[in-house]
């Protein structure tokens, strides 16, 4: 099979780590002959790995566009209030496309853009990449057989990781809502995705419900200065002290993302300058740390959703209940076990996966990508028609948390529909 071409825009960690990796661990499959990347370090570092020149290095996607289409296909990584206009720059030159999630932070576009990929003639694919861990794919296949009998209840929850929020939520770039929307869809819209999903159906009705953040200034310890690096008295003692953080190791968060530089002296100056050595009382952070939905779906299966910020590890947990038995799976342990009401067996499952983040799920997501893009094919398990509705109910649950009501979703999505007429 021929080795396909592609292009990335946006050479952060999910872009440059997460997917694009995949060519250097698997050469023969798909070669990056282009970036686009504003940050110059981030820039040069994905040129060197991937050994692109300078003339197919920019440093805005304006000028990667600006040359024509250059490649077979196209990974869009940047950030969400970044991906309407790349996205709709690409479908015009004919790119075969797979776009980070959220399609982008605001609901009327995430729908613009969800019915220009169902009319586009080319790969189009969303990064939901729970639907390609193998841990989903067998409790999918589980319920298919009908193992559990009819599906009845769900209860998922998104243990967050304290770490991993304070980092991307409080300090990080997904921590104001104007930069990233709302924390249910830059964090959950794929949690919404997978329920989707497994319950082969649409949710017709949900209620949310959050609490205010715990990372404020009126929650800072007396006397604790505005950088972590300029003193702070609690360093010995708060776990948040990020010269302490970004040393070690802990569950789902990675400690030398704060720099492409990853010596201790590089990881502190980066601490001493940029955003992840403030302290976490004193961010300008506005997203929820909290939030519950309650959802009802079209088919009868009702659905309880947590996500919480206050855990130790980063991990999912899911419960489904049908009439005949139920399953209760961890993500990250990648097992889940399946029990018979009628015989009262318990039979455990464990998934075997591959080593990568998302339990797999990256991995698997651009094996389905390029042979999609070898055979000419479109679609893909997470077409971007298909996400919208996830989208539409993380949009939803923020008016319904905000508003304090119910929200119909048909009702809520012709809203929407009559704002592009306009």
């Amino acid at each position: 099979m021929k080795k396909i071409t592609a292009v990335l825009i946006g050479a952060g960690d999910r872009g440059a780590n997460a997917y694009a990796s995949y060519a250097i661990n698997n050469p023969g499959t798909i070669q990056f002959i282009a970036v686009a990347e504003k940050n110059d370090e981030k820039r040069r570092h994905f040129q060197e790995m991937h050994h692109i020149p300078d003339e197919m290095a920019f440093s805005s996607w304006d000028d990667l566009f600006a040359q024509g289409r250059l490649a077979d296909a196209i990974l869009i990584c940047t950030n969400e209030n970044y991906h309407y206009e790349p996205a709709k720059k690409a479908m015009e030159q004919g790119y075969h496309i797979l776009l980070e999630k959220p399609i982008t932070q605001e609901p009327v576009t995430s729908v613009e853009i969800g019915d220009m990929a169902a009319d586009y003639d080319k790969v189009f694919m969303l990064c939901y990449v729970l639907r390609y861990t193998p841990f989903f794919t067998e409790i999918k296949r589980v319920l298919e057989e009908g193992t559990i009998g009819t599906l009845k209840t769900i209860v998922h929850c998104e243990n967050t990781g304290i770490a991993h929020f304070s980092h991307s939520y409080v300090r990080g770039m997904f921590s104001k809502e104007e930069n990233a929307g709302p924390m249910i869809l830059s964090k959950c819209c794929h949690d919404m995705d997978i329920l989707n999903w497994l319950t082969e159906s649409h949710c017709v009705r949900l209620s949310s419900f959050s609490t205010p953040t715990y990372f404020s200034a009126e929650n800072a310890p007396e006397g604790a200065p505005l950088r972590c690096t300029d003193g702070c008295p609690y360093s010995d003692s708060c776990y948040f002290y990020a010269p302490k953080m970004y040393s070690v190791p802990r569950s789902g968060f990675n400690v030398d993302m704060i720099s492409i530089d990853t010596s201790p002296e590089g990881k502190m100056k980066a601490l001493e300058s940029g955003p992840f050595g403030r302290c976490v009382y004193h961010c300008d952070n506005d997203v929820v740390d909290t939030q519950v939905i309650n959802m009802k779906y079209e088919n009868g299966v009702t659905v309880a959703f947590s996500m919480t910020a206050y855990s130790e590890e980063c991990y999912r947990t899911i419960k489904l209940t049908g009439t005949k038995g139920e399953i209760e799976g961890n993500l990250e342990k990648n097992e889940f076990v399946v029990k018979d009401f009628a015989t009262g067996r318990h039979d455990t499952i464990q998934v075997s996966t591959v080593l990568d983040r998302h339990s797999g799920g990256d991995y698997f997501i651009m094996t389905d990508f390029i042979k999609l893009v070898r055979e000419g094919k479109t679609g893909g398990r997470t077409s971007t028609k298909g996400a919208v509705d996830s989208h539409v109910m993380c949009f939803a649950a923020e008016k319904s948390r905000k508003e304090d009501r119910e929200i119909d979703l048909e009702e809520y999505k012709e809203e929407l529909r009559s704002e592009i007429e306009k």
